[in-house]
């Protein structure tokens, strides 16, 4: 165990440089051809390249015909083969200038390959792959010789963190891992920068340098929302920062009757939010308190000062989730099959008829958990009012940057806006939509427009959430359920710094966006059960 050099020459996976990725099935397969890193072999050491990452293009097809024109014959049209092939073409072209150069120098073929190694642009190389990239992305790579690289989007749309000293260099997707493993405070872990990539050569010089413009930042708020750690110490701020600004709305949906009600959260990922929202359900009591004392100056008596401090916010575990089933990164065919079976509750801490039952989600995407399992067991503790709140806006469009968040009718929120254009005789909306959308199919990306928008504008936040509690109450349910959503606003002011929301707002950061949440629409349309990018 002590001789490194026999360990690297006799065991596997022992070395100086590591790329591994967590890969699970959202709308992809679980199977081993999926799985990151993927490989690209060639004889010639700087020529092999494994490339894993977290990303989504949208302009899949585009790059294909690139890659077409400049010769190559790729036997798929997937965003993993055609960036795996973009990179690789242009480290085979750096590879064959530094050849001819060293060979016309007099270098003899052996040392070229030492001399190739030395030499390799790792920033030119991806400063060409990557100029007609459309997406969220941020991809880590390994040449074979030793160097490597991790790219950044240039609206920063993915998250990339890393640290580096005189012994290791090391990137993730999250602050926090770095910091448990190296024991290392948050302000030594920092952000790769939109359109930047950090290259690690082999000598271990480290460098980030600029390989794209950079646009305007819109790093993905449901990053923050429900798909990173919460131990980060800024997520952790913001999540309870979200659970607070979703206070007034919830005290309107319970009357602002706090003396009877209780709260709770699902799933587990909602429970820095409700903390956030019992602090602030706390503030509201003691102003009531406050005022209640005042209004009672020279009448107070101990028995009644005793009855008004006793209002607190009654917090329970109500909804207990099987932390091994995942719906949300579920594939779509077993999705259904598993909603029924994540939750179990507790009995006897609802007073039924008397008790309105507050509970915080992180997200509410499809609605399928909340109509199949949440609701229906809820119902069985016999209260006055369910009300579900969102920690999120409502999700009415998808997203095509690594969240799989693919299909329109998969959303609740769309569901319901079809329904309310149908129920107040506004259908011709849907057609305009499609024939818009249809006719915009075959421009290029740039000149797109979002026409999917069009279906939401006739109504309110507050209309669509009332028809997306009527959506997702099955008919044996005997409760008043409401739906309360975190409002656009309040997430910018929860993160400041994490403003890509374009799957609440349409406004998507790349021109590819547009182009595919109309083709979603036209998929919807037309019956095609399929994502669109």
């Amino acid at each position: 165990m002590q001789d490194i050099d026999w360990l690297k020459e006799n065991v596997e996976f022992t070395g100086e440089l590591f790329l591994g990725h967590l890969r699970y099935g959202t709308f992809g397969r679980n199977k081993i051809e999926n799985l990151h890193p993927v490989l690209r072999f060639n004889n010639w050491m700087t020529k092999n390249l494994a490339l894993a990452g977290n990303f989504n293009l949208t302009n899949v097809d585009e790059l294909f015909e690139k890659l077409i024109d400049l010769g190559q014959h790729p036997v798929e049209t997937t965003d993993t083969l055609t960036v795996l092939e973009k990179i690789g073409h242009f480290l085979d072209e750096e590879n064959e200038d530094l050849y001819r150069k060293f060979k016309n120098l007099g270098y003899a073929k052996k040392d070229i390959s030492q001399l190739i190694a030395d030499n390799l642009d790792i920033q030119k190389i991806l400063a060409k792959a990557c100029s007609y990239w459309d997406g969220g992305y941020v991809m880590a790579g390994m040449v074979g010789h030793g160097d490597a690289f991790v790219i950044r989007d240039p609206s920063g749309i993915r998250p990339a963190f890393y640290y580096h000293d005189n012994e290791v260099a090391v990137v993730t997707s999250e602050r926090p891992v770095i910091q448990t493993a190296f024991n290392i405070s948050e302000e030594s872990v920092k952000e790769i920068k939109p359109g930047y990539a950090l290259i690690i050569k082999k000598n271990g010089s480290v460098s980030e340098v600029l390989c794209h413009q950079p646009n305007e930042k819109k790093a993905c708020s449901f990053e923050r929302i429900y798909f990173s750690r919460g131990t980060d110490a800024d997520i952790y701020k913001e999540r309870k920062n979200l659970g607070k600004l979703l206070c007034p709305s919830i005290l309107k949906a319970i009357d602002y009757d706090i003396e009877n009600s209780v709260f709770s959260y699902i799933p587990n990922t909602a429970a820095v939010a409700f903390y956030g929202m019992m602090k602030e359900m706390d503030v509201f009591c003691s102003k009531i308190k406050k005022d209640k004392i005042l209004e009672s100056q020279g009448k107070l008596t101990p028995e009644l000062l005793d009855k008004i401090l006793s209002l607190t916010p009654r917090m329970e575990k109500v909804a207990v989730k099987d932390i091994k089933l995942r719906t949300f990164i579920t594939q779509d065919k077993q999705r259904d099959d598993l909603v029924t079976h994540v939750y179990d509750i507790t009995y006897g801490i609802v007073r039924r008829g008397v008790d309105n039952l507050v509970v915080i989600d992180d997200s509410i995407v499809r609605g399928t958990t909340l109509k199949q399992s949440i609701i229906r067991i809820l119902d069985r503790l016999g209260p006055v009012r369910i009300v579900i709140a969102s920690s999120a806006p409502q999700i009415r469009y998808p997203d095509c940057y690594g969240i799989d968040m693919a299909k329109l009718n998969d959303f609740i929120a769309f569901n319901a806006a079809i329904e309310l254009l149908k129920d107040t005789h506004q259908e011709n909306i849907i057609n305009e939509v499609y024939t818009k959308s249809k006719a915009q199919e075959n421009l290029p990306k740039e000149e797109i427009i979002n026409h999917v928008k069009d279906i939401y504008r006739p109504f309110t936040a507050d209309q669509i959430s009332e028809k997306i509690a009527q959506l997702v109450t099955s008919k044996e349910v005997k409760t008043n359920v409401r739906i309360v959503y975190q409002t656009i606003e309040d997430l910018h002011e929860a993160c400041p710094n994490h403003l890509g929301d374009w799957y609440f707002t349409g406004n998507y950061p790349t021109p590819g966006g547009n182009k595919v949440v109309n083709q979603a629409f036209i998929n919807y349309i037309e019956g095609r059960n399929t994502r669109a990018y």
